[in-house]
């Protein structure tokens, strides 16, 4: 064995002997709730609700029905090659957080430091966007494939159209109304959040983008006929995020038919739909104001962003994705690379002063792994993107959002279940690179540095 393998194997050994059974003991909890601002939940009165995945959850058949019926639409109205029906949905292929060049017909992954590009750059944040960006991808591949000329922005529009026709059109809507029980899931969890709030004496309300006739089905289903009387008000086709900024729209009440009146509202009543609206008019006739407010929502733009910045609410993230990411981070291969990567960035960090042809050899032996165990990792999550929240060290652009329009994220309104109403969040302290390195970083700089210089000094 060469002197490279014996370093390899000395500090592999001196890793996974000490610290990966440290780490294995002290794993992080798919269900929690983790914040990114300091908040108790004793100040909160009123608890807001986006509908579409965060009250209700949807199974994975939904993705490919939307594919599916967007794919048909581009073909059928849009006149596009029909042998496109040929690519399938592919669960894997996408993650939230991508960006779409309009000009080279790229779907990217980008980390903050390419965010000055983004004015050629479509971003796409929304749970429902990643039939879209599948679309897309396959569509630009079979005009390559097929050397035929296209111009990328018209295609994006076209998909883009193409998707919303499959909610605008009801397609989506009668198919989930249709077999509830194939598209819905997680039912239970939600009725269990809605009664401990309730039983709180907490407030709720309810504002989506889905039509009334949709979210009445949906949550006759979740939480049973007597629905409405947890929530003391209730907003559909909102069109946010028009609905927070938009002083113009006025609420008009749904009846039970699911008919449009016209009388002028002058109270949101308990127990009743309304439609549209603006949420200035809703500040008015609620009074629900400021920081006593904690609206959850899945789509960091169109449900957060706003009510951050502008009206002081504080908010909640639901990305499913989350349990699925820690549940990969748990696991013991996970860590096990995670660590020895930190160990090799540690290790070339520190011995690359060394210029003698062995510690050359060494370094380039070493630079090599990194980069394959780099790839690796990335592969745990997506084998396309990695990971939703990270690309190698940097933080994606979808979790600088995150972090800056949320106050708390969960994978689901369930992690509520495992927390009182008084508890009270305090987000983690994270080191900048100019202090002091977190126990994670002792792997490259700290404890046990000395130990494998010394050590790396009796194998030479």
């Amino acid at each position: 064995m060469d002197k490279s393998g014996k370093l390899t194997e000395l500090f592999f050994f001196k890793f996974s002997s000490d610290l990966v059974p440290s780490i294995m003991s002290n794993l992080l909890n798919p269900d929690a709730i983790f914040s990114n601002n300091e908040m108790s939940l004793s100040d909160i009165e009123i608890y807001g609700f986006d509908y579409d995945y965060t009250l209700v959850f949807y199974s994975k058949h939904l993705h490919t029905l939307i594919y599916n019926a967007a794919r048909d639409l581009l073909i059928n109205e849009h006149r596009y090659p029909a042998e496109i029906r040929k690519y399938d949905y592919d669960p894997n292929f996408a993650i939230r957080g991508l960006h779409y060049d309009v000009h080279r017909a790229l779907l990217m992954k980008i980390d903050v430091k390419l965010v000055s590009h983004g004015h050629t750059m479509k971003q796409f944040m929304d749970i429902f966007s990643l039939p879209e960006m599948t679309l897309l991808s396959c569509v630009n591949e079979y005009f390559l494939k097929n050397n035929i000329d296209y111009e990328p922005v018209h295609l994006y529009k076209d998909v883009k159209d193409s998707i919303r026709d499959v909610h605008i059109k009801g397609i989506m809507y009668r198919a989930i109304e249709a077999d509830i029980e194939k598209y819905i899931c997680y039912a239970e969890q939600t009725r269990a959040v809605l009664a401990k709030l309730a039983d709180h004496g907490k407030k709720m309300f309810l504002i989506t983008n889905s039509p009334s006739s949709f979210v009445e089905k949906g949550m006759k289903f979740i939480v049973g006929k007597d629905w409405r009387d947890l929530f003391d008000v209730v907003i559909v086709q909102a069109d946010k995020p028009s609905f927070f900024n938009d002083k113009r729209r006025p609420f008009r009440k749904v009846n039970e038919k699911g008919v449009l009146l016209w009388d002028k509202i002058h109270k949101l009543q308990k127990g009743q739909i309304y439609k549209q609206g603006n949420l200035y008019e809703f500040l008015k006739l609620t009074g629900w104001r400021g920081s006593k407010v904690l609206y959850f929502g899945d789509h960091i733009y169109s449900d957060l962003a706003d009510l951050t910045l502008k009206h002081g609410w504080r908010t909640g993230a639901i990305i499913p994705e989350l349990r699925s990411e820690i549940k990969i981070m748990n696991t013991e291969q996970y860590i096990q690379t995670m660590t020895w990567l930190q160990t090799l960035t540690g290790l070339l960090e520190h011995m690359q002063v060394h210029r003698d042809p062995d510690s050359q050899m060494i370094l380039d032996e070493w630079k090599k792994e990194r980069k394959e165990m780099r790839e690796m990792t990335r592969n745990f999550f997506n084998s396309q993107f990695g990971s939703l929240f990270r690309t190698d060290q940097n933080p994606t652009y979808f979790l600088r959002r995150l972090s800056r329009f949320a106050d708390i994220y969960m994978a689901s309104l369930s992690c509520l279940l495992n927390y009182d109403p008084y508890y009270t969040f305090y987000p983690r302290r994270t080191p900048l690179q100019h202090e002091l390195p977190t126990w994670s970083d002792q792997l490259c700089t700290g404890t046990f540095r000395i130990p494998f210089l010394q050590e790396m000094a009796q194998v030479k």
